[in-house]
């Protein structure tokens, strides 16, 4: 399975150190292992600033990066080897392994971290840490400070604390050529997954069936695993945005929705498609398509360095609303209907959002204030409209009702427009009826 080289993480950590001012030192640990029940725990997946900085998996690390001062470079403090322990759950790298796999420039047993730690943030003017984001870790930092500060060799320590989003986030945004090499293996696996689950669904299947087979193409491809729990919704289903219990019965004349992806070495997919269970869409559920088909490819045609995600929402907006007045959903001025908001009965949710390692992942939008943030090549974002009509939403035409549709793709702004990473999934009415009559024989 493709990786990123570890002189990918080399150079990150060089452009972090650079961006660290004097005196200046990151800062990041990664979550432990969480009890899923009794004895038993989830998978452990490091946390993404960690991983995206050390390229370590194992848990209850942390990682200091230092500009200057007493021992500079960056340091990790890890779970030391322990054989005992190891027959139990696994091969962990200990000190040496640190230093020699992963580039660490000073590596400590984790149980030292208390003191070493105190001692290394004794000369450090500004401290860069995720306050708010860790808070059992945030509680050991303000002991450990509290050592610096208060020890009999007492010395100030950080004056200054800092969000490393201001440095971090900024840098996740933009794709490197290696990491956009990971997020196509991503996308292809994928793709893989949801042609297949396409083929596959039947009337009477059950929809965990079909999320098992696009779970097991992800395994089978050399993925981690899924890169958000999978939505797998037949029928009214559907019009749940992030519906997981995915153990409702398939019925020909009802839609699949498939919000699904993988993740590959730490990096997100996130693809939605929607199929008729049967041979072909009816004529309301053709009609709906067609309408946010059509927005989305608008969207993405949008999609270029200068526009905005904003900007981009609020032109699938009124042309969702438009569409929802041509279908006889909505009645009125399509403007005015979104300046009431009326299209949030079918429309609740914004239309994209930034992708990398995590599948919602860091970075400003400015939202609220502020100018839109412009796009820029190098980021990948979603592009995903929808329209969903409840069976039992009174305010639903008849013909409409137990309707649910999203179309989504993963799109990488490049110099002179946009790429869509996941084109190889099918979404044309005709593609997807030709390849549903097919699977059916």
């Amino acid at each position: 399975m493709l990786q990123l080289p570890a002189s990918t993480y080399v150079d990150r950590r060089r452009r972090l150190l650079e961006q660290l001012p004097p005196g200046g030192a990151m800062l990041l640990p990664t979550h432990g292992e969480v009890t899923r029940s009794n004895t038993t725990a989830f998978p452990f997946r490091p946390h993404s600033d960690f991983y995206y900085v050390s390229g370590f998996p194992e848990p209850d690390a942390w990682l200091l990066l230092k500009r200057d001062g007493e021992e500079p470079g960056m340091h990790l403090f890890v779970l030391p080897r322990d054989r005992e322990r190891e027959t139990w759950t696994g091969r962990r790298y200990g000190v040496d392994g640190a230093k020699e796999c992963f580039g660490a420039d000073h590596a400590w047993p984790l149980p030292e971290l208390d003191e070493q730690l105190a001692r290394l943030l004794a000369d450090v003017d500004v401290l860069y840490f995720s306050f708010g984001r860790h808070t059992r870790k945030e509680a050991r930092l303000h002991r450990i400070l509290s050592k610096v500060r208060t020890g009999r060799k007492a010395e100030l320590g950080p004056t200054t604390l800092c969000d490393p989003e201001s440095l971090l986030a900024e840098m996740r945004l933009i794709k490197t050529p290696e990491e956009l090499a990971v997020m196509r293996t991503g996308a292809e696996i994928s793709a893989e997954a949801h042609i297949a689950a396409m083929r596959a669904v039947r009337h009477g299947m059950h929809e965990y069936e079909i999320q098992a087979l696009v779970e097991y193409t992800f395994r089978r491809r050399g993925a981690w695993g899924w890169a958000y729990p999978s939505i797998v919704a037949g029928g009214d289903n559907a019009c749940i945005l992030h519906y997981v219990r995915n153990d409702g019965v398939f019925r020909d004349g009802e839609l699949m929705l498939i919000d699904a992806g993988a993740e590959v070495d730490g990096y997100a997919t996130d693809i939605t498609r929607t199929t008729p269970v049967g041979a072909a869409f009816s004529g309301a559920q053709r009609d709906a398509y067609e309408v946010v088909l059509g927005v989305q490819r608008r969207a993405i045609e949008a999609v270029r360095p200068g526009a905005s995600i904003n900007g981009i929402h609020e032109q699938v907006l009124l042309d969702l609303t438009r569409g929802m007045v041509d279908l006889g959903v909505l009645h009125g001025d399509p403007e005015e209907l979104v300046a009431d908001k009326k299209h949030e009965a079918f429309y609740p949710h914004r239309t994209s959002h930034w992708l990398g390692c995590d599948v919602h992942d860091v970075g400003r939008y400015n939202l609220r204030t502020g100018p839109h943030k412009p796009l820029e090549a190098g980021q990948v974002l979603t592009v995903e409209p929808g329209l969903y009509f409840p069976a039992d939403d009174e305010r639903t035409p008849e013909a409409f009702k137990g309707i649910g549709i999203r179309i989504e793709d993963d799109v990488l702004v490049t110099g002179d427009g946009h790429e869509v990473l996941t084109a190889a999934v099918p979404k044309a009415v005709e593609e997807l009826e030709a390849l549903r009559r097919e699977a059916l024989g």
